[in-house]
């Protein structure tokens, strides 16, 4: 094995840690635009500020992400294409870990493009586009958790659990600040934020922090015939 492939590219390093500042970046995002929705938003700061605000952090994720994606491509150690990057689940590298990425990528542009054309869509079809921005956020989290060689690293664990941590409380406020109606609204919300903690930790416990877990996953044929 190369001295390359043991310790990473600066390609790698560059790409894994602009990955995970996105990661960090989103979760900010998410975390703002559930906890100051409806009646959960403080009443001492203005909707424009908040609206700025989160503008403003969804700009700065997508530009990480852009640097992460190049960074991914570039470096050859893992010889992706650049269809990789809006194609999901067409690499030979990490397949569905990095296909996960991929449609959360995807999901983030088409929010990005809509709300460029917002006025002609009409605030309806834009809000119904723009949700889809939280469905992003747990195919970024397992992304990361899936592709990162780095998963089993104490610190980068943290983040992950702090970013989840976030989100859960968030939701958490929405529902408590949430007024009467909307059940079904309450009651999806409620069961996400109940299921990506379980899936996540399930999948940690039986994969990444496994012994072998990056090879395995590495590999098209290994991850079809169940990691064997």
């Amino acid at each position: 094995m190369t001295n390359l492939a043991l310790t990473g590219s600066p390609l790698w390093y560059a790409s894994r840690a602009t990955g995970t500042v996105a990661l960090l970046l989103l979760t900010a995002t998410v975390v703002l635009g559930i906890s100051s929705g409806g009646r959960a938003r403080p009443r001492r700061v203005a909707r424009f500020e908040l609206g700025v605000l989160h503008r403003n952090l969804s700009l700065l994720t997508l530009v990480f992400l852009v640097v992460h994606v190049v960074t991914a491509v570039l470096d050859p150690f893992v010889h992706l294409g650049w269809a990789v990057s809006v194609v999901p689940f067409g690499a030979s590298y990490r397949p569905l870990w990095l296909g996960l990425g991929t449609a959360g990528l995807d999901l983030l542009l088409a929010v990005a493009i809509t709300s460029g054309l917002r006025r002609r869509l009409g605030v309806r079809r834009w809000k119904a586009v723009h949700r889809l921005a939280y469905a992003a956020w747990p195919l970024a989290l397992f992304h990361g958790v899936g592709t990162g060689t780095d998963t089993r690293l104490p610190l980068q664990l943290w983040l992950y659990a702090g970013c989840l941590g976030a989100v859960v409380a968030a939701v958490g406020w929405r529902l408590v600040k949430a007024g009467p109606g909307r059940v079904t609204g309450r009651l999806a919300g409620a069961v996400a934020a109940t299921a990506v903690p379980v899936v996540l930790t399930a999948f940690l416990a039986t994969g990444p922090l496994q012994p072998g877990w990056s090879q395995r996953a590495a590999s098209t044929v290994a991850l079809l015939g169940g990691g064997r």
